[in-house]
C-alpha cells in the first residue's frame, strides 16, 4: 500500500460510548454501584436474577440521563420504557440485558469539538451493565464477578460523521470533560467508567454509500481509541487494495501489539430479540421535571469560555485552561468574586496555583488556600504593598501551610511590605545613581535596558521593600 493509495479513501466512523453513572446504587435495585470491592460483594437476589425478583427503576439514573441530554441539546423522550436485549453470556445472569431499543431517553443532539467540527448524536439510552469474566484467577476455570452487573450506564451513539482518528480523539476528550463537568460520571477509562467501541468503514473519496463496517472493542483509553482507529483504517485500505473483501465483524484491540483480531461476526438488532420488558412500567418525563433539571444545570464549559474571553478579556489559551475542569473554574469564579483583578487572578491560577497542583500531582480540590485568602494576597500585589515575586515565593508558601493566617498580618510580621514612601524611595534611588556613575552615563547614551539593573540595586538596598513600579518611575525621571 502506497501513501498515494491512502488518499483515495475516506474513513466513516461512528462511536458507541458507555458512560457509567455516578449513582450510589444500581439501575434496578439497591445494591451498591461502587467500584473496587471484593468480587461478588455488591450483589443480591435481584442482581443474581433469582426467580420472582422484580426490578425498580433508579430515579437518579434517569435524572443524569436527562442532564446529559439537555447539555447536548438532545430531544428528551417524554414517554419511554425499557426493552429486553437477549443474549447468553456467563456474566449476564438473566440471559438478557435491560436496555432501551425503541424509545431511547435522548434523541439527536450534538457536541462541538476543538477541531472545529460538530459531531451529531444519534441517541442516548439507559441500560444496565453486565458482570465481569475473570480469566486469570484460576488455572482451569473462568471466574465471574457480578459486582458490576446492573450498574447504570448511558450508551451514547454518534451518527457516522467522524472522519478521522483525530476527530474521534477530540470527541471523546470533550465528552469526558462534559460528563465530569455535569457530575454524572468520573470519566475513568482505566476503571471502565467510560468505555468506547468504534464502528469503522472506508469508501472511495466521493462515494456516498457507506462501506462495510467493523466494530472495534476493548478500547480502554482515549489514546488507544485513536491508535485502534488509525490501524483499522489502514487494515481495511490494505484489504481493498489487494482485492480482498472486508467482513462485517467485531474485532478486539490489543493495545500492547497495537493490532486488532476478529472476535465474531457482527450481530444485527433482530438477533437480540428485543421486546418491551414486562417487569418495568413506562416512565414519564414531565415538563416540570425537565424544567427543574434545566434550571439546575451548571454553566457549561463553552459558555464559560466565551465569558472569560469576551467579558473578562482573558486570552483564549488562558480561558481554555481555566475551563478544563469544573472544580478549577469554580475556584476561579469564586476568586474573581473577591477581587476585580480578573487577569491577575488568572495569572495566579495558571502560575503558582497550577505549579503547586502539578508538583503535588493533585487537583484543585486539594488546594488548601481559600479563594478569599488568595484574593486578599492578589489585592496586596495589585495595590503595591507586595511585589509578585515576594508574594508568590514567600507569602504563598506560608499560606499553604496555614491558610487561616491573613496575608497582610503575615507580610507585616515578616517585614515584607513594600515601601512606597516617596522620601525613602528617593533616598535609595539617589544612592544607587551616585554609586554607579559609569552605568548612568551608558544609560544616558542610549542603553535603556540598564534601568533593570538600577531597579535591582534599589531592591537590594531596600531589602526588597521598595515598590518596583514607583522605583522605575523615579529612576526614569531622574536619569532623564
Amino acid at each position: 500500500m502506497t501513501e498515494e493509495s491512502k488518499t483515495l479513501y475516506e474513513a466513516v466512523i461512528g462511536l458507541e460510548v458507555h458512560i457509567q453513572l455516578l449513582t450510589q446504587s444500581k439501575l434496578f435495585c439497591g445494591d451498591s454501584a461502587a467500584f473496587g470491592a471484593d468480587p461478588n460483594t455488591h450483589i443480591s437476589p435481584i442482581t443474581m436474577a433469582h426467580p420472582g425478583t422484580l426490578p425498580v427503576l433508579n430515579k437518579k439514573a434517569v435524572e443524569y440521563a436527562v442532564r446529559l441530554g439537555v447539555a447536548l441539546d438532545c430531544s428528551i423522550t417524554r414517554h419511554s420504557f425499557f426493552d429486553r436485549k437477549h443474549y447468553f453470556y456467563p456474566d449476564l445472569p438473566k440471559a438478557y440485558q435491560t436496555s432501551q431499543m425503541l424509545f431511547p431517553i435522548c434523541m439527536g443532539g450534538e457536541l462541538k469539538i476543538n477541531t472545529g467540527s460538530t459531531v451529531q448524536i444519534h441517541h442516548i439510552h439507559l441500560e444496565e451493565d453486565a458482570g465481569k469474566s475473570i480469566h486469570d484467577a484460576h488455572d482451569d476455570y473462568t471466574c465471574i464477578d457480578l459486582n458490576r452487573a446492573g450498574v447504570p450506564l448511558l450508551e451514547l451513539v454518534t451518527d457516522p460523521v467522524i472522519r478521522s482518528a483525530e476527530e474521534a480523539f477530540a470527541f471523546l476528550t470533550e465528552l469526558r470533560k462534559l460528563v465530569r463537568w455535569l457530575g454524572i460520571c468520573d470519566g475513568n477509562m482505566e476503571e471502565g467508567s467510560l468505555r468506547c467501541d468504534a464502528n469503522i468503514s472506508i469508501r472511495p473519496v466521493g462515494e456516498t454509500r457507506l462501506g462495510t463496517k467493523v466494530e472495534v472493542k476493548n478500547l480502554n483509553s482515549i489514546r488507544n481509541v485513536k491508535r485502534a482507529i488509525e490501524g483499522e483504517i489502514l487494515r481495511q485500505i490494505n484489504l481493498v487494495e489487494k482485492g480482498e473483501k472486508i467482513t462485517q465483524q467485531t474485532r478486539g484491540y490489543d493495545a500492547d501489539a497495537n493490532t486488532t483480531a476478529p472476535q465474531r461476526d457482527k450481530e444485527e438488532a433482530n438477533d437480540y430479540r428485543y421486546f418491551p420488558c414486562p417487569d418495568l412500567p413506562p416512565f414519564e418525563v414531565s415538563d416540570s421535571y425537565l424544567n427543574a433539571i434545566k434550571a439546575a444545570l451548571p454553566v457549561l464549559p463553552e459558555q464559560l469560555l466565551h465569558k472569560y474571553m469576551s467579558v473578562l478579556q482573558l486570552p483564549e489559551q488562558d480561558a481554555k485552561v481555566l475551563t478544563e475542569e469544573k472544580a478549577l473554574s469554580d475556584y476561579f469564579n469564586n476568586l474573581i468574586k473577591e477581587t476585580p483583578h480578573s487577569k491577575a487572578a488568572a495569572n495566579w491560577m495558571l502560575g503558582p496555583v497550577k505549579s503547586w497542583l502539578n508538583e503535588h500531582n493533585t487537583t484543585i480540590e486539594q488546594w488548601p488556600v481559600p479563594a478569599s485568602v488568595l484574593a486578599a494576597l492578589i489585592e496586596m500585589v495589585q495595590g503595591g504593598k507586595l511585589n509578585f515575586s515576594t508574594a508568590s515565593a514567600k507569602i504563598l508558601p506560608a499560606l499553604i501551610k496555614d491558610p487561616t493566617v491573613e496575608p497582610l498580618s503575615l507580610a507585616t510580621s515578616l517585614n515584607l511590605l513594600q515601601d512606597s514612601n516617596e522620601d525613602e524611595l528617593d533616598g535609595w534611588v539617589n544612592e544607587v545613581i551616585t554609586n554607579m556613575p559609569n552605568k548612568v552615563q551608558e544609560y544616558k547614551k542610549g542603553k535603556k535596558g540598564l534601568i533593570g539593573l538600577f531597579v535591582g540595586e534599589v531592591k537590594k538596598l531596600s531589602k526588597g521593600k521598595a515598590d518596583p513600579q514607583k522605583v522605575t518611575a523615579l529612576l526614569q525621571d531622574k536619569l532623564a
